[in-house]
């Protein structure tokens, strides 16, 4: 079995001597700094020239070195692996690194007057679970079929772990503390280095109820009502930007074009920069090298944190990986938020952010204050699953089958609606905007649609003004291959046909 490996690795220099000194330095500099986790599979040397672009020989020397030097362990018949614990690993000291008296935070706080900014997107949930009953085709993104997930799996793990809180003493439940489940972070922390080389250590991890909940702990703790200038990707994601406004931010929305959030257009008093740099919700483009770096520097200059929402960063179809926004250069000012909605289940209500230490304390608080833990046993269910492969494995399955549909979305778009519709080519997550051309009148195309059972989103739906751009979004997350055909069919009918 092949394992995920997400790690961009820069190929070596002119020379076999040069790639694998190359290829070693990066392979240590990632697992130092948690990029690559601790007891993480490494690809097999037969897989060499693809993950690393060097011979088979190559790759062996450049294990046998890390293993030499104690970062990796040869295990018989299973392959290479980081080792388990660094040597000379510093110990972790909570009170050095984790100070409360940080002036980015701000306190808890709702005002009556901010609670009806709430409402206006629950009138019809963008995030769900299966389609509705009697809908045939649903095209709406972040929905997530559990037909696909391994149930029986699942289950047979959480009986196992419920079973193991039997003969735990009394105490367990408070030892278990409001951060969350220990285990949980680890396998947290194992699970983001391997998928999207996130460095970071499972004192670094809050475990949430799902990722909105994630928004409303750092609005709480980041925002001063009526001061606080909070800049939006335009179109985004509505869910997040609600959070912020109904803190009391000011909320400022910042366009978007093929290479990202515009930096150039952030305001000099933006205290908070919420962002999808991977896969941006819903354009679906992924944030270039040089935006990345300007918002960091924009970022660190104005004294700005940033709000990562990497909501599914796990599922990337071609190219090279992409890490994400926060790197051990910028883990001191972006929080990053990740939810196991997308990637397991919706219903089980856990996501988590991973935060700079200045910021830990009081996000626990917060959370305290809120509901002080999530249930348990889901944290040990999902631990459990996590630490015995099983989330590698479905990720893996689940890539495949969301390539296909993918692929399919894209072939058809291509060849029948490239009149009305530029798709914009997605290489991660789980939908496809289309970004429509003049003159397609897209309320009455999509409205016909709905009276066919078929449900597809606009793009004016995430805008947080007047729209400036328009189009449509695919989500294939539970619309398999022939419904696919079908539903596009009945779009390019709805298009072509005369008012």
């Amino acid at each position: 079995m092949n394992p995920l490996f997400e790690l961009r690795l820069e190929r070596g220099g002119d020379g076999t001597r040069n790639s694998a000194r190359s290829i070693y330095e990066q392979l240590k500099a990632a697992i130092v700094e948690g990029r690559l986790a601790l007891g993480a599979r490494l690809p097999g040397t037969r897989q060499s020239s693809a993950f690393f672009g060097v011979s088979r020989n190559t790759a062996t020397d450049i294990y046998e070195r890390l293993i030499n030097d104690g970062y990796a362990v040869s295990r018989r018949g299973s392959g290479t692996y980081v080792v388990d614990a660094l040597p000379m690993a510093p110990p972790f000291d909570a009170d050095q690194d984790a100070p409360t008296d940080d002036p980015r935070l701000n306190g808890f706080w709702l005002s009556e007057e901010t609670r009806a900014a709430i409402g206006f997107w629950r009138d019809e949930p963008i995030a769900g679970n299966r389609p509705d009953k009697g809908t045939a085709i649903d095209f709406r993104p972040a929905m997530i079929d559990t037909r696909l997930f391994p149930m029986d799996v699942f289950r047979q793990i959480s009986v196992k772990q419920l079973r193991s809180l039997e003969n735990q003493p009394p105490s367990f439940k408070s030892a278990q503390g409001n951060q969350g489940n220990f285990r949980l972070r680890e396998a947290i922390v194992r699970h983001i280095a391997l998928t999207r080389a996130v460095p970071c250590r499972p004192q670094d991890a809050l475990v949430t109820s799902g990722a909105q909940q994630a928004f409303d702990i750092l609005a709480r703790t980041l925002v001063t009502p009526g001061k606080t200038v909070v800049a939006i990707e335009d179109p985004g994601y509505p869910p997040m930007r609600v959070a912020f406004a109904a803190a009391g931010a000011t909320i400022v929305p910042i366009e978007v074009d093929d290479g990202g959030l515009i930096v150039d257009q952030l305001p000099a008093n933006t205290n908070i920069i919420c962002v999808c740099p991977s896969h941006q919700f819903p354009i679906g483009v992924t944030m270039s090298p040089r935006r990345r770096a300007a918002l960091v520097a924009f970022a660190r200059a104005n004294g700005a944190v940033i709000v990562e929402d990497d909501y599914d960063g796990e599922f990337r179809y071609e190219g090279s990986p992409v890490e994400a926004l926060r790197t051990a250069d910028a883990a001191d000012l972006v929080f990053y938020v990740g939810t196991f909605s997308k990637c397991m289940l919706p219903s089980l209500r856990l996501g988590f952010i991973v935060a700079p230490p200045w910021a830990m304390r009081t996000l626990i608080a917060a959370k305290n204050c809120l509901d002080w833990h999530c249930p348990i046993p889901t944290q040990m269910g999902v631990a459990g699953f996590i630490g015995e492969g099983h989330l590698t494995r479905h990720v893996r399955k689940m890539r495949g089958i969301y390539d296909q549909r993918r692929r399919l979305i894209m072939s058809l778009m291509t060849a029948h609606l490239g009149e009305w519709f530029d798709p914009v080519p997605p290489p991660y997550g789980m939908h496809i905007a289309g970004l429509a051309r003049d003159g397609v009148d897209l309320e009455a195309v999509t409205a016909g649609l709905l009276a066919s059972n078929v449900k597809i989103h606009t793009l004016d739906r995430y805008h947080f003004g007047s729209p400036k751009r328009r189009g449509i979004v695919l989500g294939y997350g539970v619309v398999g291959l022939p419904e696919i055909e079908h539903g596009l069919s009945l779009l390019h009918q709805a298009l072509v046909r005369p008012r």
